[in-house]
């Protein structure tokens, strides 16, 4: 049984399948947020049972066809994948927790990263990255600080809605960053002080230049480094298979020759 349900598992058609029902679970959760017939509605309910009937076997046929069925849940993908199907089974959609079944059923779509390899190795570059992303966001924050804080000091009276204190100071700052309308800020300050220009040009060099850059540099240098893993990992998984492969055509050769003596 393993062994079917492996080779299951590892069909292309089985994998596609999959993928195509959680995109159609997406679209029965975007479909929902309609109004819509009551026939429609009580259509929409028996595919989302059918779906989430779909994702229980798919998650079983998993688990048995695993050789390491007790690390199997050391795989954080894994264990995600479970708490979605379990919690989607429970009968929650007329009760108190109905807002929560929703939510669960929302996050199904997730499952569209634990099954896509490329789309797991996206993801966990990007967790990998946050020790080192998380120090330039402290850098970033620094300056942000400093600058809201100079604003506050000069351009508190020209405009006390854009700088009326720091943290309102920051959320304007963080407005010139992504280049909305920053102009119109830029040039109301420099009705009263004309050289405010650099602060501005300054600030949005150091942030949504310098620290996009580094930012997309350690994103782009953990991905390197995820890809090469992968790619590893898949060299050294297809020479285990050739090498099992290998290794039964010994053992028929043994037999075959077991046969031949035998009969001679």
């Amino acid at each position: 049984m393993q062994d079917t349900l492996k080779r299951i598992h590892e069909n292309k058609i089985f994998e596609w399948t999959v993928v195509s029902v959680i995109i159609l679970s997406a679209l029965l959760i975007g479909a929902k947020t309609y109004h819509l017939p009551r026939p429609f509605v009580i259509f929409l309910t028996y595919a989302d049972i059918g779906i989430t009937l779909f994702f229980l076997v798919e998650i079983t046929i998993r688990f048995i066809a695993s050789d390491d069925k007790r690390n199997f849940f050391k795989s954080g993908w894994n264990v995600f994948d479970t708490l979605i199907v379990v919690v989607s089974l429970i009968p929650i959609e007329d009760s108190e927790m109905a807002l929560v079944g929703r939510l669960v059923r929302v996050f199904r779509v997730l499952r569209m990263v634990s099954i896509v390899p490329e789309l797991r190795v996206l993801i966990n570059s990007l967790i990998k990255a946050m020790p080192q992303l998380s120090y330039v966001m402290l850098l970033l924050f620094i300056i942000f600080y400093i600058y809201g804080a100079v604003g506050s000091f000069f351009f508190n009276e020209i405009n006390p809605v854009l700088w009326g204190d720091i943290a309102t100071s920051m959320l304007t700052l963080f407005r010139v960053m992504t280049f909305e309308d920053w102009t119109d800020v830029m040039y109301e300050t420099m009705g009263t002080y004309p050289l405010s220009w650099a602060f501005y040009l300054s600030f949005i060099f150091f942030t949504a230049f310098a620290f996009l850059n580094m930012v997309i540099g350690i994103v782009v240098n953990v991905l390197e480094k995820e890809n090469a893993a992968h790619e590893r990992e898949r060299l050294l998984e297809n020479s285990e298979n050739k090498l099992t492969q290998l290794d039964q055509i010994q053992i028929e050769l043994k037999e075959i020759r077991a046969l031949l003596k035998a009969r001679q």
